[in-house]
C-alpha cells in the first residue's frame, strides 16, 4: 500500500476515531481494489478510504445511517456502473459478516460512486 494512503489510515486508528479492526478490515478491501488492477493511492482512493473507514465504524458501533437527499441521482448515475455497484453490494456482505450489520442501501450507492471514480481513473 502506498505510503501516504496507509499513513491517512493510520491517523484515524491513532487518533482514536476507527478501531483496528476497522482499519484491518479497509486494508483489505484496498488491497483487493488493487489487486483488481486499480490504481490505489492516496489521490484515487483517498477520500473512498476516508469513508469507509468512517461508515464502518458507524456500523460497528450501530449508529443509524439516513438516506441522503440524493439517493435518486446516485441510483440514476450509478446504471452506467453495474460493477461498481455490486463491488459496494459485495463490501456491504463481508462488512455483515465482520460487523454484524450490512450497510444501508444509500450507503451502498454511495460506496458504489466511489468505487465507479475509482475504476475512472484507472488507465
Amino acid at each position: 500500500m502506498e505510503a501516504l494512503l496507509a499513513q491517512r489510515i493510520r491517523i484515524f486508528v491513532e487518533s482514536g476515531q476507527v478501531r483496528s479492526e476497522v482499519a484491518d478490515f479497509v486494508r483489505t478491501e484496498l488491497d483487493a481494489l488493487a489487486a483488481d488492477e486499480c490504481v490505489v493511492t492516496e489521490e484515487t482512493a483517498g477520500m473512498l478510504t476516508s469513508h469507509l473507514l468512517m461508515a464502518l465504524t458507524r456500523l460497528r458501533d450501530g449508529e443509524p445511517v439516513e438516506g441522503f437527499r440524493t439517493d435518486d441521482i446516485a441510483a440514476a448515475e450509478l446504471a452506467d456502473h453495474p460493477q461498481a455497484l455490486r463491488r459496494a453490494h459485495a463490501v456491504s456482505v463481508r462488512a455483515e459478516s465482520a460487523f454484524g450489520s450490512p450497510f444501508p442501501e444509500s450507503e451502498i450507492n454511495f460506496l458504489a460512486m466511489h468505487f465507479a471514480l475509482l475504476r475512472r481513473d484507472t488507465p
